[in-house]
């Protein structure tokens, strides 16, 4: 299997490099790329540009060295993302929470990609799809037919003010927690840091998309309904934002992890007081709202502005 070595590529060609070597490929041949930064940037423009024709499977993730092996798909083959899964039928979610595979900010894999970087089977995760579907319908929202409007509002006024108002609450507990425990729980402290790196990354992200982002997506709801014709935005394309939320997304997630394995999947040792055990409890509440909130803008809101946007630009 070639590997393609990014680093000695003129910054200019290195995009159009990896394309050209992408295009030669036959259905079920694959290359790996050799980068010194996360090269999550040509995913998506992989996406805009040749569709869902491939598999991305990262074999390092940095610090220093990152490689990513690229399959191209079989003519013909189709694989929904697990993002798309959960996205046609939330209660997809729990299956994939058992199992480990992100389904929110890692829902651009197809199934067989999150089973094995996990190292999960693929059978196992499958069967315990397909009981899902036996199980009775609990009547959940439907989002995916929702307008886009309406959806961002209520990303707003759920899941925004839900992490607004458990900051202040979460941040004084894990503090606290790690100032009485953090002897005999060294591991309390590191939870703290990585909570604190969380809620401040999560009030930035949010702000820039109730400011930036949400607006424009309102306007090309709006357009959409009235018929009327919309300027280019000062950033470009939605893409262009959307990307950076992503990968934003992405931080918090990786964050989020290290707080889970930390606090051993939110389990309080033996000799945890009240204020041990609230603060992984919340901790846990918290992490499930974090992936439906990110669920629903990578995998519902994101990816239909996407397609609205080029729908309206006549793309």
């Amino acid at each position: 299997m070639e590997t393609l070595d990014v680093t000695k590529i003129e910054p200019r060609l290195k995009h159009p490099t990896i394309f050209e070597t992408f295009d030669t490929l036959k259905g079920g041949e694959a290359f790996v790329i050799h980068n010194d930064h996360d090269p999550v940037p040509l995913y998506y423009q992989m996406i805009a540009e040749r569709g869902k024709t491939f598999e991305w499977e990262y074999i390092l993730k940095g610090p220093e060295i990152w490689e990513v092996k690229i399959t191209k798909l079989n003519s013909g083959e189709t694989s929904k993302t697990i993002g798309e899964l959960v996205a046609s039928d939330y209660r997809k979610a729990e299956v994939f929470r058992k199992f480990g595979l992100d389904f929110c900010c890692g829902g651009h894999k197809s199934l067989k990609e999150a089973c094995e970087s996990k190292g999960v089977s693929v059978s196992e995760v499958e069967k315990a799809l397909e009981e899902t579907e036996k199980s009775p319908v609990n009547h959940q929202q439907d989002f995916n037919k929702w307008n886009l409007d309406f959806l961002a509002d209520y990303i707003v006024n759920t899941h925004h003010s839900y992490v607004n108002d458990s900051l202040p609450l979460l941040y004084e507990f894990s503090n606290k927690v790690a100032t009485v425990h953090g002897n005999t729980h060294p591991e309390v402290i590191e939870i703290a840091h990585y909570f604190e790196g969380v809620a401040q990354e999560l009030k930035m992200h949010m702000h820039k998309e109730e400011m930036i982002l949400f607006p424009y997506i309102k306007q090309l709801a709006l357009a959409e309904k009235t018929g009327e014709s919309i300027g280019t935005p000062g950033f470009g394309t939605i893409k262009n934002p959307i990307n950076m939320m992503e990968a934003e997304h992405t931080a918090v997630g990786s964050n989020y992890e290290k707080i889970r394995e930390l606090s051993n999947n939110y389990t309080p040792p033996q000799d945890a007081c009240s204020s041990y055990r609230v603060l992984f409890a919340k901790l846990e509440e918290f992490e499930k709202d974090l992936h439906q909130h990110i669920h629903l803008e990578n995998n519902i809101l994101f990816a239909k502005a996407i397609k609205l946007e080029e729908k309206l630009m006549g793309a």
